[in-house]
């Protein structure tokens, strides 16, 4: 325990809403089921040493069967335990439901998100600019996250903030989050996609509203449009992508990949360029 008290940056140390309350879940329902094992296990320890060949007060009951009084303890007290552990978990899934939007003051943001392989592309669409493996947020604002897959099943992921979700293709999840710290956050895929999935990571980064605005500015300045030949250049499987932006993005291309039409399948060659000038344009 000492040792973990130095971890950091995962599920028990969050920095939005809906990871506090999850990971508030978890810790009570690791509490609750304590009051089964703790027990448990220091009865185990006292009844062998209770019981031990030296102890001559120990009774020897070897035609004992059954006690009822035992066996109501034995199924009571689990069962009571069991009932609490639901109930508990049942509200916090109906209060932590992906689909659930979250009440604020703050304006919300939509993002677009699509798996790819080995890589996370991230569309916002009311702004008009695209980046790949660095989500930007806004500190204090609703986040509505539309996800899908362009390839294979795969699992959305930012442990600080919570609610790991699928993105499956041809379909759209829902999730909503918000992040309350400003600061530097990591997210990834936790399902295996792949030979690329090891790396299969994407940087967040919470900013203020003013640094989130200066940060859509400075993304308009980026040397690439994220078209359908944008897109098809990015379809090519590829590992450890370093962050790039979009400074444009095609109005209906996420309804697009969502229907199929623009899968790896009917992407052409001509299309699947190169994107080495966005990769290595200036930040």
């Amino acid at each position: 325990m000492l040792l973990l008290v130095g971890c950091s940056g995962g599920v028990l140390d969050p920095k939005g809403q809906i990871a506090a309350e999850e990971s508030k879940i978890l810790v009570n329902a690791f509490a609750t089921m304590l009051v089964i094992v703790a027990p448990t296990i220091l009865a185990a320890l006292l009844f062998a040493w209770w019981f031990r060949a030296s102890n001559g007060r120990a009774r020897y009951l070897p035609d004992w069967v059954f006690s009822g009084r035992l066996e109501l303890v034995n199924w009571g007290y689990p069962l009571l335990i069991i009932l609490f552990l639901s109930g508990l978990i049942w509200v916090g899934s109906h209060r932590l439901d992906p689909f659930r939007p979250i009440v604020s003051s703050n304006e919300p943001l939509e993002v677009q998100v699509v798996s790819l392989d080995w890589k996370w592309l991230f569309i916002y669409p009311e702004r008009q600019v695209a980046t790949v493996n660095e989500l930007v947020l806004p500190i204090g604002a609703p986040v509505h996250f539309s996800l899908t897959s362009a390839t294979v099943m795969n699992s959305f992921f930012v442990p600080q903030l919570g609610s790991m979700i699928a993105t499956m293709p041809g379909m759209v999840t829902q999730l909503y989050l918000k992040a309350d710290h400003i600061g530097d956050l990591w997210g990834l895929s936790t399902q295996f996609s792949g030979a690329g999935f090891a790396g299969m990571r994407f940087s967040v980064s919470v900013k203020s509203k003013e640094d989130f605005a200066r940060w859509v500015d400075d993304t308009r300045r980026s040397a690439c449009d994220l078209d359908q030949a944008g897109y098809a250049a990015l379809l090519p499987e590829s590992r450890n992508v370093r962050p790039f932006a979009f400074r444009s993005v095609a109005p209906s291309l996420f309804a697009e990949i969502v229907k199929g039409t623009l899968s790896p399948q009917n992407a052409s060659s001509e299309q699947a360029g190169s994107l080495a000038p966005c990769a290595e344009a200036p930040r």
